[in-house]
């Protein structure tokens, strides 16, 4: 395969938005490709498998007629060394086609034999096998009842070797299939004895921070900081925390929520520890903005985290009334004053504000509700919470190279 395909590589999984039925003149096509793909010419195979992924790229209804080639296709990747790469390319693109959006395929692809093939190419120096085949493994991964067959293999600690050295495309690929992987019972255990957290935190500072990238290296950073072994990779690689911080400030909701979740948990095994490592990093307006802003998994955490932040070396009877307010103001006086102690003050009372505006509107629409009234006004829009969003964008623009409010 030439140069060209190899950058398009990625092209032959792709699906559109929505499946599209198969136009009656497929159904030729369709006849044809399962009669070529049980020809003993390679030639002909090679056309059988190419026209198969044509036809299964955007198409649910091919992949379910076109899923009795899954084992002639799985008998193509098992070819001898002299067999051409060419063959097994077209045989492995026309598989992860197959198996997109269809978990029957998925199953029958793994039950036909493909996993053997696959994780050889992993080991390959062909880097456009070890590209599908990290695909592959990605797509597969997807079911529940493949999970427990891939790991047997010893997919994992090759898929970590891909997320290390692989190309960019390749990298992207091995994070999703070893987060699809880390659900099944001991894969965090092998991952670990593979040193994951250098290679996953490399990517998550270089992918956009509210991308699905990120959300999946946030995902496996939460569940590796569990264990002890995963919290003294992350806090002892460079930028590791920093990292989990930005996507708690810009990332989507579901990852900001699994980076809070990975600071609390550090947090929670050793506050003393891990509470400096935290707070140097800036992570307070994030946490704040997520009291109000989160789902409520992330207010929950934020909240949590913010309570273990504070420096509370003294009994808790003393502690004045266990607010928002109170546990942030605790925090900020225990770092030193400046300029930015003064912006992170004044984003709290604003913060604050906000809550208690959208406390008092759920009040006046559960008044509403309790008691309909023809004279009532309606519930005026909050313009401090638009504000607000405002003054920390404004903010967060504005910050020195030197990373606020890490210099506190």
């Amino acid at each position: 395969m030439n140069s060209s395909s190899s950058s398009s590589s990625h092209t032959h999984y792709s699906t559109s938005s929505s499946d599209t039925d198969t136009p009656p003149s497929c159904s030729a096509a369709v006849r044809r490709a399962l009669r070529l793909i049980q020809s003993e010419d390679l030639s002909l195979k090679i056309e059988a498998a190419k026209e198969i992924r044509r036809l299964t790229k955007t198409s649910q209804r091919c992949r379910r007629q076109l899923a009795d080639a899954v084992k002639p296709l799985v008998c193509m990747l098992r070819g001898g060394d002299d067999d051409s790469a060419e063959l097994k390319e077209s045989a492995l693109s026309a598989l992860l086609n197959l198996a997109v959006k269809d978990e029957k395929n998925k199953i029958s692809i793994v039950e036909a034999g493909a996993l053997e093939p696959i994780i050889s190419f992993l080991k390959s120096q062909n880097s456009i096998l070890r590209e599908y085949a990290t695909a592959s493994l990605l797509t597969l991964s997807a079911s529940t009842i493949n999970k427990p067959v891939i790991s047997a293999t010893g997919a994992v600690p090759l898929l970590v070797d891909i997320l290390r050295n692989g190309n960019s495309q390749a990298k992207v690929d091995s994070v999703m299939a070893l987060s699809n992987l880390s659900t099944h019972s001991n894969n965090l255990d092998i991952m670990l004895k593979t040193n994951p957290i250098p290679s996953i935190v490399s990517l998550l500072k270089t992918c956009k921070k509210s991308s699905k990238i990120a959300e999946k290296c946030c995902a496996l950073i939460e569940s590796l900081v569990c264990f002890h072994e995963g919290r003294t990779v992350l806090t002892s690689e460079q930028g590791g925390i920093l990292a989990v911080v930005e996507v708690l400030e810009n990332g989507s909701l579901q990852s900001r929520e699994y980076a809070v979740g990975a600071l609390l948990t550090l947090c929670q095994s050793d506050r003393f520890k891990y509470r400096e490592p935290i707070l140097g990093e800036g992570v307070i307006p994030g946490l704040l903005e997520l009291t109000v802003q989160g789902t409520p998994k992330s207010q929950s955490r934020a909240q949590a985290l913010l309570r273990l932040l504070r420096n509370a070396t003294y009994p808790r009877s003393e502690l004045q009334p266990d607010t928002l307010e109170n546990i942030v103001c605790n925090i900020i006086s225990q770092i030193d004053a400046d300029e930015q102690s003064g912006k992170a003050k004044k984003m709290l009372a604003e913060m604050v504000q906000v809550s208690m505006e959208q406390s008092l509107r759920q009040l006046q629409q559960r008044a509403l509700v309790c008691t309909p009234s023809p004279n009532d006004l309606p519930i005026s829009s909050c313009t401090s919470e638009k504000r607000v969003q405002k003054k920390y964008s404004e903010e967060c623009q504005s910050r020195p190279l030197s990373r606020w409010p890490g210099d506190w």
